[in-house]
């Protein structure tokens, strides 16, 4: 059926004053036709949009145009007709008028008029909202081309993924997604608001490419496509681009561990006893105890030689010069180390190997405990009755008993819910680094109902589980 609904014309009617003189006059009549919508939905596809017109003596064919202005200077045949009727859907007035230049999304006034030649009826308008059709294109890689990782160089652009699509009314969210060349299997590469390009460091698409499975120094074909989603009150629409191929060339990560030594550490001057932070890629991180102005530096093993980590800072030894930016509670100190000129307490280290920088954070927990309890599946989860532990050390816990497998716990600083807790960093496992409030999950540990050794360090950062 047509879609009737309040009229959303104005006419071509005007006044001589207001005359477009570029713009042919109207020698037969368009009749005004109402449009059912001023916002078009997918759904709406197949609904019929009718125009009718008088005929033109001896005409046989007739084209009917749409366009952004009112001057046709670009438009686009919504249909042709040997009749002085064209029955078309709502769906190809939406394509034409998005042919014509207007943009998804975007209130719009749009023209239409019937051609016979260089006869040209009068021309009819109304305001509109369209939705998209086409899909993006991908411009960058180009098939074929073939990138080259460098992992001298993480952080330097490798390839910029470009692509062509609307210029939308609304805001649309572009997904980049790659696969091994014919897999289904895509994993995301990164995604933009509106923004039609998306650069990838070597890093990024390095780590990406092995996350597909793609082999390490070895040249393999690649699949990348880009999703533009948008969403409106009709609802979400979402176009998936043409799959290019393109050629990449991953690398094997060269991530160093980092030990953590110096006398404004709890380790102190301990080369043997240095404290390993915990690598996730390019991160090392630590909950750990500094000492107001104390020194310190990284090893590459738990020995003086041969590599050493410091401030890339004037007076400090070439061979020692590691990291490029550091948080402006760290200043270098003498020719090795660096020093921590926050309060006393407890702080997280962060080191990112790609930029080589470190900051230092208070922790949520940045002071130590006067007790530490054991809380978890192994005791009920009951923190009112969490099982104190025996100190041993500065800051180190421990207690003797029993573990089941699928074991969970935890460690407080309290017999309540309501203040110091601990478990492991960031998520639940058995990573052996402590993360304190917001940033820890449960300890899971599978003990097959034998008897072990729980130890929390507190003041390092760590915990292990020992067999009894």
């Amino acid at each position: 059926m047509v879609l009737i609904l309040p009229l959303l014309l104005i006419t071509a009617c005007r006044e001589d004053a207001d005359r477009n003189w570029t713009t042919p006059e109207a020698s037969f009549k368009l009749h005004d036709t109402t449009l059912g919508a001023t916002v078009l939905y997918p759904s709406m596809e197949n609904n019929p949009y009718i125009l009718t017109w008088d005929k033109v003596a001896g005409a046989s064919s007739y084209s009917v145009v749409v366009s952004s202005t009112e001057d046709f200077a670009a438009k686009a045949v919504l249909g042709t007709s040997s009749t002085n009727t064209l029955t078309s859907s709502i769906g190809e007035l939406n394509t034409a008028m998005l042919q014509a230049g207007i943009s998804p999304y975007a209130p719009s006034k749009v023209y239409v008029r019937v051609e016979n030649g260089n006869a040209v009826s009068n021309t009819i308008s109304f305001t509109v909202t369209p939705y998209p059709v086409d899909k993006p294109v991908i411009t960058k890689p180009t098939a074929g081309q073939s990138i080259v990782l460098d992992a001298a160089n993480p952080l330097v652009t490798a390839a910029t993924v470009m692509w062509t699509d609307y210029s939308y009314g609304t805001d649309v969210n572009y997904n980049v997604e790659i696969a091994p060349k014919g897999s289904s299997a895509f994993s995301a590469a990164g995604s933009t608001v509106n923004t039609k390009e998306l650069a990838w460091s070597n890093f990024t698409l390095n780590d990406v490419a092995l996350k597909a499975g793609l082999p390490v120094g070895v040249s393999s074909e690649v699949d990348v496509r880009v999703t533009a989603t948008t969403t409106s009150t009709g609802g979400t629409i979402t176009k998936v681009s043409d799959i290019v191929t393109f050629k990449v060339t991953p690398y094997q990560p060269a991530y160093i561990n980092f030990y953590l030594v110096g006398g404004g550490t709890a380790v102190g001057w301990n080369a043997g006893g240095a404290q390993l932070l915990k690598n996730t890629n390019e991160i090392s991180e630590i909950y750990t105890y500094l000492e107001q102005n104390g020194e310190f530096r990284f090893l590459g093993q738990q020995d003086w030689g041969p590599i050493n980590y410091s401030l890339n800072a004037s007076g400090i030894n070439d061979s020692y010069k590691y990291f490029n930016t550091w948080s402006t509670n760290l200043e270098p100190s003498g020719n090795e180390n660096m020093k921590f000129t926050g309060n006393s307490g407890m702080y997280k280290i962060t080191i990112n190997q790609n930029s080589r920088d470190i900051t230092v954070t208070p922790s949520s927990v940045p002071t130590l405990p006067t007790n530490v309890y054991l809380v978890g599946s192994i005791q009920g989860w009951n923190a009112g009755a969490a099982i104190e532990m025996t100190q041993v050390g500065d800051g180190v816990y421990e207690h003797t008993i029993v573990i089941p497998d699928g074991a969970e716990f935890k460690f407080l600083g309290q017999q309540d819910w309501s203040g110091m807790e601990w478990g492991n960093i960031h998520t639940g496992g058995n990573s052996g680094f402590l993360g304190p409030n917001g940033d820890n999950n449960n300890i899971q540990f599978n003990g097959g109902g034998n008897t072990y050794v729980i130890t929390a360090n507190i003041k390092l950062g760590i915990y292990k589980v020992t067999p009894q």
